[in-house]
């Protein structure tokens, strides 16, 4: 759990790097950042309702500021980069198969999860990011669904 959470943490750093006057950021990066909306709640939910849409369920959310603010002045952080940020997780029976299949150490990518943040420093903007997972075998196929699905996520979130 721990290192998932450490994973997560960088990947919202560095996606604040890259977010910086883009609406949306797709490049070699394994980070990809939207832009999506001004109201941190409305796109949580949003979040939450395009994922049971699709017929999975939310396993688990990580409330990401809340740890980092707890936190950061007794190691050395005096700034807290985050307003608000959650990291909402869940995970598809079909995909996860698919990955198995490609290679069994695949179920380490499980779940998936999409960050929702707002920065201290652009209050009223609200940005999503996900990892862009590389797999091992023969998992191409499988990674660009799971990138289909990840940012059919985020589209249907931003609407």
């Amino acid at each position: 759990m721990k290192k998932i959470f450490l994973i997560l943490l960088s990947s919202l750093i560095i996606s604040t790097a890259y977010a910086e006057n883009s609406t949306s950021v797709e490049s070699q990066t394994s980070v990809i950042i939207t832009k999506a909306g001004t109201s941190f709640d409305d796109i949580n939910e949003s979040v939450r309702m395009a994922i049971t849409d699709g017929g999975m369920i939310v396993s688990g959310t990580l409330h990401i500021s809340d740890m980092l603010n707890r936190t950061g002045k007794d190691i050395g952080f005096d700034n807290n980069i985050f307003k608000k940020s959650e990291a909402v997780e869940f995970c598809s029976a079909l995909i996860s198969h698919k990955m198995a299949v490609a290679h069994p150490a695949n179920v380490s990518m499980c779940p998936f999860t999409v960050a929702i943040y707002e920065l201290n420093a652009e209050p009223g903007v609200i940005y999503l990011s996900y990892r862009r997972i590389k797999l091992l075998g023969d998992g191409k196929k499988v990674e660009d669904e799971i990138v289909a699905l990840l940012q059919h996520i985020v589209d249907e979130s931003v609407e």
